[in-house]
Formats: structure tokens, sequence, C-alpha cells
């Protein structure tokens, strides 16, 4: 029995076949995102949703031509960002995705921005309701900004990307699962906080049904064929699933975004976010850790003469790499807060001589103000060090040797990578057995996946 898995992912959207019967992952096609809407104000990042519908489709098809006999389709997204939907389900507005940074712009009142607004507005108990999910990049705070900005609140509904994709596949009403909900659920209830809607002037917009992962939604037609769909999940929460994230295991997740995490029974209050994960279970993490974006940002600099001069560079890791493998620990210092992070909102490189302004050592700096991030993270998360092992997921650790060690050395506890690379479809073959019925819960799925691995 094989699946078809979907990631709407933040630089490409990727597909693979999921084979049930061999507990494995086919190779990933990848189609790059679409550009961001030219032209936009500048703290303002959208796109054209239905290109994402298109290129979706072509990776439907396309995996559909090397297995026709898939029974269904699991699909992980993007956390976050909004589209204004019309009762049928028909974009109303661009996407506005969650890295845009509006909610920032100063509010018409004089007294700060939109999301210090925003804030003013919700109660010590709104926080803990809605697991301190209350930032920029969430359907609520846009929908805020439209408020505010507009004098009138939306009438239409709302969808977050995977659930507008989905639907638009199959030609129903968007739906969703409480793991992608982020930001507006209920952790009491798991059902969305229709209370707090009320109370900012949003009572009249249509959120998505929420839907377990074995209940499907709608179908797909694509190759002459009808495939069943079920709800997508939060990315994040799919992935921690891939790497059969255990309790009493810490997860990393370092990739262009960077979450440090725990799995929980319930939804504690506490100095984190609290979001819901599979089977009625939680994680607490803290997210938005500088981390690919900001590695980025640096190799973008050391970029910039070489591309001016009309020669780019194809793939820079592989040296920053060796560079940092050859080099030790120096006295150069880093912190990569290069934009609004829950350790700082402004970066700066100290201790700068000549002899270690070198790629080894800039790089080197980067990797222990990351280490140094995760761990008092952690400390967050769990005072006590109630963990007994790290895992590594996302794309860094595995081109990075020096990165994880450097903050293994940090933590001083036991740790494994992650199994694959790519950690969201891994993920996807988890969900699908419980949405075939092959495993009688996620967490069933999730020990089907350990006794193959650990035979294997």
């Amino acid at each position: 029995m094989r699946y078809l898995g979907i990631d709407l992912g933040t630089s490409s959207i990727k597909g693979a076949i999921l084979d049930l019967e061999t507990l494995s992952v086919g190779r990933a096609k990848h189609i790059p995102c679409p550009a961001p809407l030219p032209g936009l104000p500048l703290l303002h990042t959208e796109f054209n949703p239905e290109s994402f519908v298109a290129a979706t489709r072509q990776i439907i098809e396309e995996l559909l031509a090397e297995a026709p006999d898939c029974q269904g389709v699991l699909m992980c997204g993007q956390m976050g960002g909004m589209i204004l939907v019309s009762p049928r389900g028909e974009a109303l507005s661009p996407y506005i995705s969650w890295l845009d940074r509006r909610l920032l712009e100063p509010h018409p009142s004089g007294h700060g921005s939109y999301y210090d607004a925003l804030l003013a507005r919700l109660t010590p108990a709104d926080w803990v309701d809605l697991g301190r999910e209350i930032r920029p990049g969430t359907p609520l705070s846009y929908l805020f900004w439209f408020v505010e900005n507009r004098g009138s609140p939306p009438v239409n509904g709302v969808a977050t990307l995977p659930d507008f994709v989905l639907a638009r596949l199959c030609g129903s009403l968007p739906v969703t699962h409480p793991s992608n909900a982020v930001g507006a659920i209920n952790l009491a209830t798991l059902d969305w906080h229709f209370p707090i809607f009320e109370r900012l002037g949003l009572g009249k917009v249509r959120w998505p049904a929420l839907r377990e992962i074995n209940e499907p939604v709608g179908e797909v037609r694509a190759s002459r064929r009808r495939l069943p769909c079920y709800p997508p999940v939060g990315d994040h929460p799919c992935a921690l699933a891939g790497v059969l994230l255990d309790f009493e295991e810490l997860s990393l997740n370092i990739s262009t975004g960077s979450q440090v995490s725990l799995r929980s029974e319930h939804a504690e209050p506490g100095d984190y976010q609290a979001i819901p994960f599979f089977d009625r279970q939680f994680v607490h993490r803290i997210s938005n850790l500088p981390a690919g974006r900001a590695l980025n940002a640096l190799v973008r600099l050391l970029s910039e003469l070489a591309e001016a001069e009309g020669f780019p560079l194809s793939d820079p890791w592989p040296y920053i790499a060796k560079a940092t493998a050859a080099r030790p620990a120096g006295e150069l210092r880093a912190h990569l807060s290069f934009f609004p992070t829950p350790v700082g909102d402004s970066g700066n490189l100290t201790n700068i001589r000549e002899e270690n302004l070198t790629v080894g050592d800039l790089f080197r700096a980067a990797f222990a103000n990351m280490a140094e991030n995760y761990y008092a993270s952690a400390l967050r998360l769990s005072p006590g060090q109630n963990w007994r092992r790290l895992v590594f997921s996302g794309g860094l650790p595995q081109k990075l040797e020096v990165l994880w060690r450097t903050i293994v050395e940090k933590f001083r506890r036991e740790y494994r990578l992650g199994p694959t690379t790519d950690d969201t479809l891994q993920g996807l073959l988890v969900l699908a057995l419980a949405a075939s019925g092959r495993a009688a819960s996620v967490q069933a799925a999730m020990e089907i996946l350990r006794r193959a691995q650990s035979q294997g």
C-alpha cells in the first residue's frame, strides 16, 4: 500500500511516495516555491496562492505516474500565514506569508506597533489558552491588522496555505488538523478560541473545520484517479513525528528556522510556546531561533563581491564545513539575531581581529552562538533538564558536523541524528500508517518505525 506525501515548505514544495509495506519514503521531487509578489511595502511578504496549487498538482501528477496504485494524499505545510477565502474556498487575498512583518508597522494610534496593540487587547489567560503563540505571522495577527488598518473586520473565511491548497485540489472548503491551528486554538478544548475572536472584532470570520488525521476530508482528481486526502498538519509537529521523538528527548530542529521542543501529555503553561501534537498530545517549544536564515545572511555578505563580478557561488556549504572543521573555537564572537527572535532582535560580531576574520572563524563563532541559544532555550522548557538525549533534525545538522558537535559539547548529553534529511516526509509516512488504519494511533505508528529501524 502506497500514499503520496506533500510538504509545502518555505523554500520548495516537495513530494514523495510513502510505501507502507517497506516503511520507506521514495526519492523526493522538488519544485522551488513561487516568487513573492513584487512592489509590496517594506515589511510585507505576499504570494499568489494559486501558484502553490498549480505546483502541488504538478508534483502529484508526477508521483502518480510512478505509483498509479497510491491510495491517498497526506500534506504538511508552513505554520502561520493566511489567505482570505470565499464561502466556496476561493482566494480573496494573496497568501500573506508567515515571514510577513506588517504587524511591526506603527499603529495609527501613535502608540507602538500593531503587534503592541494586539498584545494590549489580550489577557494573561488568553496567553495560556493560546499556548503563548501570539506573534506576528499567525492568521490571528493578520486578521487583527486588517481590522485596525481597514476599519472593519473581514467577514470572509480564513485558511493557512496547506488548508487552501488542499481545498482547491479537492474542490472543497478548507479543513485542517489541530497541529496546524497555532495561535488561534484553545489548548484546553482543542477548538478555535471563538471568545477571543469576538473580543477582537473577528466573530464573523469563518475558520477551517478541525479534523483528526484518520478522517478523509476530500478527494483530489489527478491522472484519472480520485485520491482521498487527509487534513493537512503543521510541518514542525510532522517533522517531530518523522524523527520519532520520544518523551524525555529534546528535539533540536535546525533548518531555515529552528525550534527546541519537548513532547508532553498535557499543555503545561510556562515561558515557552505550546502547540497541539498528535493523539491529543502537545509540544512545548521555543521557535524562530536563529539558524539557516541567519547563516544565509552571512553567506550573502561573503558572496556579494563575487556575484557582482559575475561569479555566483554554486554551493558554498562544503567549503564552510571544511573551513570550520579546520579551525578550533577562537575569540571571535557572533550574535545571530539579525531579525526579531526569542534571543534578541539585533545581531553583532565582536572580538574581531585581523587573524580571526576568516570564514572558518566566523562560522565557528556562529555555531557557538547557536549552541548557547539552544541551551538557554532548553532550560526555559525544562529548568530541571528533564531530557536524557538530544535529537537533531533538519537539513543543517546533516551537512554541518561541526555544528551538531558544538551543540553536543555544550549540552553534554547523549544524542542521535534524525534518520533522514527529509524529516517532514518521514513524518508523513508515520501519519499515513495512522490514516490508513495500519496503526491505531500516531504513537503506535512511531513504534512501528522504531522497531523497523532497530531491526534494520
